[in-house]
C-alpha cells in the first residue's frame, strides 16, 4: 500500500489509500489576497499567524505555505520571505508543512530551515523544472507534488495529463525518488467551463491509483470556479474524489461544510475507525434556528483529526499561474 510520509518536528502524518483524507490548508497564500500580500511585504505577519492557528484549530492535517507576494523579481524577494513565513508557522503549530513556490531558489532556501519532512509543492513535467527541483527533492529526502502539465501547457485531454504524470514519476525514479514520495495533481478543471471535468478527474484518479500506485492531491476549489455557492459544489466534490481514490487536497479547512464532507467521507471510507473522530467532533451537534446546521467546535489537532496515523478560496499561487498559462 502506497504511503507518503510527511512530518513536522514533532508529528508524523501518512498520506495513503488506507488513511484519513489529508487536508492541506490553503490559506497562507498571498496570491489574490492584496491585504495579506501588503502585510507580508511590510513584515507584518498578523494574518499569517491567524490563518495558521485557525486552520489547525479547524482540523487541517497539513498547512501549505506560500510567499509569492509579487511577480517582480521573485528570485530576489521570495526566498527570504518564504523562509521567514515558514519559520513563523512552524513555530506556531505542530503540523507538517507544504513548501509552495514556483521559484527554485525559494524552495531550496525553505528546505534548509524546514523541520521534519515537508512536502515540496511542486514540480511540473517541464524538463527545466524537473532538472531544477528533483535534485533538491532527492538531496533533502522529501516528497513532491507532481503537477500534470508540461511545456505544452495544460491539456484538456485526461489521457495526456496521465501521460505527463507518468513521465514525472519515471523521471523521479531516475533521480532515485520512489513513487510513494510523488503526490500527483491531475489538475481539476472548472466544472462551469468544462462539463465533464468531474468525470475526467474521477477517471484519472482511478488510473493514477491502479496503474501508477501514487497518492494524489488537487486544488480542490478549482472545480467550482465561476459558479455561485461554490462551497456547496466543493462539499459535493469531496466525497466523490475520495471515493475515486484521491488521498489529499489543498483546500480551506475553515469552511465547516467542506470539512464535514471530509469527515463523513472518512467514516464511509472506513478510515475513521469506530467513527471516533466523527463522534468527537459532532457529539454536541445541534441544529440552529431555521434548520441551519451548527457543528460543535473542533478541538485543535485532536487525535485522528485528518492525520494518517491518528491524523474557501480557490487554490492559488504557483499552481494558479501555471493554469493561467495553460
Amino acid at each position: 500500500m502506497t504511503r507518503t510520509i510527511v512530518a513536522s518536528a514533532t508529528r508524523e502524518i501518512i498520506i495513503g489509500f488506507d488513511q484519513p483524507f489529508c487536508v492541506i490548508g490553503e490559506r497562507i497564500n498571498p496570491t489574490g489576497r492584496k491585504k495579506l500580500a501588503a502585510e507580508m511585504i511590510a513584515g507584518n505577519f498578523e494574518t499569517v499567524i491567524k490563518d495558521a492557528l485557525q486552520q489547525a484549530a479547524c482540523g487541517a492535517t497539513m498547512l501549505d505555505v506560500n510567499a509569492g507576494v509579487t511577480s517582480v523579481n521573485p528570485n530576489e524577494t521570495e526566498p527570504g520571505l518564504l523562509v521567514q513565513t515558514l519559520e513563523i508557522v512552524q513555530g506556531l503549530v505542530d503540523l507538517p508543512l507544504s513548501i509552495d513556490s514556483s521559484v527554485t531558489a525559494a524552495i531550496e532556501a525553505a528546505l534548509k530551515v524546514a523541520k521534519g519532512r515537508p512536502l515540496v509543492n511542486s514540480v511540473t513535467g517541464e524538463e527545466e523544472k524537473l532538472e531544477a527541483i528533483l535534485p533538491l527533492v532527492k538531496k533533502y529526502n522529501v516528497p513532491v507534488v507532481a503537477i500534470s502539465n508540461d511545456e505544452t501547457g495544460i491539456s484538456m485531454d485526461p489521457d495526456v495529463r496521465f501521460a505527463v504524470a507518468k513521465k514525472i514519476v519515471q523521471r523521479c525514479a531516475d533521480f532515485g525518488i520512489p513513487a510513494h514520495d510523488v503526490v500527483v495533481d491531475p489538475l481539476v478543471m472548472p466544472i462551469g467551463a468544462l462539463g465533464d471535468a468531474g468525470r475526467q478527474v474521477f477517471a484519472l484518479l482511478r488510473r493514477l491509483r491502479e496503474e501508477l500506485k501514487v497518492n494524489t492531491t488537487c486544488g480542490l476549489s478549482n472545480i467550482s470556479f465561476g459558479l455561485p455557492h461554490r462551497h456547496g459544489i466543493n462539499a459535493a466534490f469531496i466525497p466523490m474524489v475520495i471515493g475515486a481514490g484521491m488521498t489529499s487536497a489543498i483546500m480551506n479547512p475553515v469552511r465547516p461544510q467542506e470539512m464535514e464532507a471530509v469527515r463523513g467521507a472518512n467514516v464511509l471510507n472506513g478510515t475513521d475507525e469506530n467513527c471516533t473522530n466523527w463522534i468527537r467532533t459532532y457529539k454536541d451537534y445541534k441544529p440552529a434556528e431555521g434548520g441551519q446546521a451548527v457543528a460543535a467546535p473542533t478541538a485543535v489537532n485532536a487525535p485522528g483529526e485528518g492525520g494518517g496515523n491518528g491524523n474557501g478560496g480557490r487554490r492559488r499561487g504557483g499552481r494558479e499561474a501555471r493554469m493561467a498559462r495553460g
